[in-house]
């Protein structure tokens, strides 16, 4: 197979990270799964890709640390970072590290592939896209709140500033999955 149609897809979630590997292995890539940054490191000591998906929360890991040493690899690598925790600070990083994209999850292969194929930045982007709410930022900062504290709620309640029976509420009508 050819360099540039190998993949690696860093992601613990097992079942995300296979259904990925076979909607790329259609598309004419050779896919490896690794599923943390020392997977990665063993992979690499025994060959290289021409592009990565890397998930931004790697367990108690950061993603970001897997496209710095993706990118020290190989600086030619085509590096997209997936995360459910969008936020412009961890895109900016992301890029200043070596990724070529930074995408929200959910992101299907299509939206994947179309990111390894825009690599090179677009002046003539639309700058009128519409801000995301406060609805929106509420439940991503609840969401991750939640999963730095394993899912205890009163601990997540504590540190977001809320009553337990306030954030239990909102769960009820937006429960996390």
């Amino acid at each position: 197979m050819t360099p540039d149609r190998s993949l690696i897809v860093v992601e613990d979630d097992a079942g995300f990270a296979r259904t990925l590997k076979r909607s790329f292995e259609r598309r004419g890539y050779e896919v490896v799964l690794a599923a943390s940054i020392e997977e990665v490191r063993q992979v690499l000591e025994e060959r290289s890709f021409g592009h990565a998906v890397v998930d931004l929360k790697l367990g108690g890991a950061s993603g970001l640390a897997c496209v710095e040493l993706l990118h020290t690899h190989d600086p030619d690598m085509l590096i997209v970072v997936l995360t459910g925790f969008a936020s412009i600070s961890t895109a900016v990083e992301a890029i200043k590290l070596g990724a070529c994209h930074y995408l929200a999850k959910p992101s299907n292969t299509d939206d994947i592939e179309a990111a390894f194929n825009k690599a090179e930045g677009n002046a003539e982007v639309a700058l009128d896209a519409r801000p995301t709410s406060i609805k929106t930022l509420e439940w991503e900062r609840i969401h991750q709140t939640l999963i730095e504290t394993d899912f205890n709620i009163s601990e997540a309640a504590r540190r977001l500033g809320m009553h337990r029976r306030t954030l239990a509420r909102k769960l009820e009508k937006r429960p996390v999955k």
